[in-house]
Parts: structure tokens; sequence; C-alpha cells
């Protein structure tokens, strides 16, 4: 009895051809959890792709990743000095976000991130005349830019590009490749027209391997059905059920990520509201699962145990089954499964 995450394989691979037609040269991104499938997994289907680079988050993933596929890996996370040192073949490619990175990679393949509207990190206009001398010592395979996924000010997310562009040809700086993230097909194709001489490479992640939610679907086991009337006690912390029905033990706990819930940006008064009303029912300890039984989302009887939930069913719903499997609506990058099922 397990958490199990389906994928109706022939749909998700033609999704991934879709978008690889869209976006010329792409560069598939596995990082973190490897978006819910595993860092061996997307190396797989990024291979039967024919991709020649394969982007990750960590020099740690890129060790862990380097044995399942046999093309260049760029490393996302910034190069600094004094970080950990970790064994790593020479096709591997490190991004760089500072001019004293650069310097610190004498010999090394590397592509410079330029700093965006983002502000997260990336080489600043100031910093390019110093970039001359820099990346003689360096194999510099492109330049980087990382873009927000909103733009609420209204701006033109190629015109952003476009201005990086032309800071670094003004700077003499090579424009033979520049990698970008978050730009929909038609600006790229944009881009490319304006810039033929350069390759634009979209890193892709998200939108590769979670862009058809009806590709994939997590289920989680019942493993236990107890009868309860109300006022009865349970659990760990010995509640009353609050009228009659059933517990529901079902696979799928804090160790595979269920109950756990990255924080989310909320815009419009409706989010809001629900998520104060949320907040309002947490404090006393009424929270809603991920699982799905008879329609409805079902209510956790008590938080989430290490390895199994155990849900509250009204009386009034169909009583569920040992061996029955429960539609979980689980985000991929923070659920770990148990089993994988391709069908």
């Amino acid at each position: 009895m397990a958490l199990t995450l389906y994928v109706d394989t022939a749909r998700w691979r033609a999704h991934h051809k879709h978008v690889q037609e869209q976006f010329p040269g792409l560069v598939p991104v596995c990082k973190g959890n490897g978006y819910g499938f595993g860092h061996e997994r997307l190396a797989e289907e990024a291979t039967r792709l024919g991709s020649d680079v394969l982007a990750v988050g960590t020099t740690y993933e890129a060790a862990r990743i380097k044995d399942w596929f046999g093309g260049d890996l760029l490393v996302l996370t910034p190069y600094r000095r004094g970080e950990e040192p970790v064994p790593l073949p020479d096709r591997v490619i490190r991004s760089v976000s500072s001019v004293d990175g650069v310097y610190g990679l004498v010999g090394a393949r590397v592509v410079i991130e330029v700093m965006s509207s983002m502000k997260r990190h990336g080489i600043s206009e100031q910093d390019l005349p110093q970039l001359h001398a820099a990346i003689e010592n360096v194999r510099l395979e492109g330049f980087a830019i990382h873009l927000p996924l909103d733009r609420t000010d209204g701006s033109d997310a190629v015109e952003e590009v476009i201005g990086w562009m032309d800071r670094l040809r003004a700077a003499r700086l090579p424009l033979h490749t520049m990698f970008v993230s978050h730009l929909k097909a038609d600006e790229l194709a944009r881009l490319q027209q304006q810039f033929p001489q350069t390759r634009f490479r979209a890193r892709i992640g998200t939108r590769l391997w979670l862009g058809d939610h009806e590709a994939t679907e997590y289920r989680g086991a019942v493993l236990d059905v107890t009868r309860v009337a109300k006022g009865e006690r349970f659990g760990y912390r010995q509640q009353k059920a609050a009228s009659d029905g059933f517990l529901v033990v079902v696979a799928g706990g804090t160790s595979h990520g269920v109950g756990l819930e990255a924080p989310k940006a909320l815009h419009g008064v409706m989010p809001r509201a629900k998520g104060v009303a949320r907040a309002g029912l947490a404090t006393v300890n009424r929270n809603l699962s991920p699982f799905v039984w008879g329609g409805k989302q079902r209510w956790f009887a008590e938080p989430p145990h290490m390895q199994v939930s155990i849900l509250f069913v009204p009386a009034d719903a169909p009583e569920p089954k040992v061996g029955d499997e429960l539609v979980a609506h689980l985000r991929h990058t923070t659920t770990q499964f148990d089993r994988l099922v391709d069908r």
C-alpha cells in the first residue's frame, strides 16, 4: 500500500515534444526533487529528447546526475569562492554572477548571469568593463538572464533582454549564446529574429515536466477504516469526533510531503479571503487534506503522521474500503512518492 504517482506516459512525453518544438534548443531543468519525478527519471527523459545540456540546481545534484546523463550539466546556483569543492567532470558548466567568481574559476566552463529585474543575483552593468580581462582565463559558454514570472508593472520581458543584449554588445563582449528563463515561445522567437547571430536557449523546468496537469496523478492507498461515533476519542491527541463517520488511514504523510505547503503570493480579494478563512480554521484544528473521496476533499482528522494521514469521512459519504485509492492534490516539487507507475 503506497502513495503512488501515476503517469500517462504517452501523453506526458507528447507534451515534452510539444514544448521542445516551441522552444528550439531548450535546456531541460532538473533540480530539487526532480519536479516530483526524481533526478534519474528526468535525466532519462532529457536523453530521450536528445538534449545536449541538462540544467541542475547545485553541484551536489550535478555529482548525482552525472552518471545518469551523458551530456553537459549546467549548474544554476552561482559559484562562490570558498564553497565546498565537489569532484565534477569537465562537462559540467558553472554559472557565475560576479567578476570575482569568474576569476575564481580559471580554466572552467562558465555561463555568466546578468542581473535582471528579479534582483536575485547577477553581473551589473557597472561590472561589464572588468569582464574583458576576467573571461580570458575561462571557457565562456554564454550569458544568462533569469526573468520574473509576473510583470505587474506592465514591463516587457523581451525589452529587458534586449536592454542587456545592447549593454553586452556595447561592452564588446561575446554574444554567441544567451540562456533565458521564463519567456514565452513568441517572445523567444522575437529575440531570435532580432539577434540572428546569437543562439537563445530557454532553460525550462515546470512548463516542460508539469505543464500538462492531466498527464499525472497522485493516489494514496487506504490502509485502514474505522467507524467512529460522535464524541468518541481518537488519535495521538485523543480528540473527539465531531460527528458519526469513518477514520480513514491513507498512505501519504509528512515524509512524502503531505501537509507541507510552500507560501503562495496571493493576488486579489477572493484568494486573500480564502487564505484568511483557511488560517482561521487551522486555529481550531480544521485542516483540509489533499485527499479526495466521494467527489470532495476530505478533512484531516488530525495532523498527518510521518508515513500516513488519518482523514475524517462523514457517515453520509460512501464508506472507503481497504485497498481503495484516493486521488491526492499534491505539489510535485514538495512530494516524494513511494512508487511511480507508468500507464
